[in-house]
């Protein structure tokens, strides 16, 4: 398995942080990182960056697939605009870049998802989609002031409580990754600029 290369000249590394190699991890995480290394052709640093600590690996990533990959209201790419939109808020580069890669491959529209990452109030949104990253952002940068008024004016475009709930446990769990991510510099693959901007050949 081919890990990225920290130290080659003019290379910063990816992570202010140690980054351990793949062969001493645990079976199980190089087993999942082989498995996303077939799927996607490379391994996102931030795996490898979290890996440092297998355990918190190991529930980062449950978490993230409890809140990203199941069933609900929510789209798949809804739930990657929210990640985006809320990234942007918090200055956060990795997931700007990395989400905004996964965002233009689940909504197969790259101009919308470089728009979101710019700034979702000027976007191509529908009003629906708009009023669910207004609530997402004020999660993110004041969850302290969601009130009774924010629910109504979800409802009113279909949001369900179960969904609302949705929109806050993704903002929240990014807001960690934010957080985590600018404190390790985490630098984001180079794989992810190209991600989703031309169709694949057929």
């Amino acid at each position: 398995m081919n890990q990225p290369t920290t130290n080659a000249p003019d290379v910063p590394p990816i992570s202010r942080f140690s980054v351990p190699e793949i062969s001493a991890l645990p079976e199980d995480l190089q087993a999942m990182m082989l498995a996303v290394q077939e799927k996607a052709g490379f391994i996102p640093n931030v795996f490898l960056a979290l890996a440092r600590r297998p355990e918190e690996l190991r529930a980062f990533m449950a978490y993230h697939d409890a809140l990203m990959e199941k069933d609900s209201g929510l789209t798949k790419a809804e739930r990657e605009m929210i990640v985006v939109a809320t990234s942007a808020e918090n200055r956060c580069g990795y997931c700007v870049v990395a989400h905004g890669a996964i965002l233009r491959i689940r909504a197969k529209q790259p101009l919308v998802a470089d728009q979101v990452s710019m700034n979702y109030r000027k976007a191509d949104l529908t009003e629906r989609q708009k009023a669910m990253l207004a609530f997402a952002v004020k999660v993110a940068v004041s969850s302290e002031a969601v009130d009774d008024a924010d629910f109504d004016a979800l409802h009113a475009h279909g949001f369900s409580d179960e969904d609302i709930w949705d929109i806050t446990g993704i903002t929240a769990f990014f807001g960690l990754s934010n957080r985590m991510a600018n404190v390790m510099s985490l630098r984001p693959n180079d794989e992810f600029y190209d991600m989703g901007r031309q169709p694949k050949p057929r």
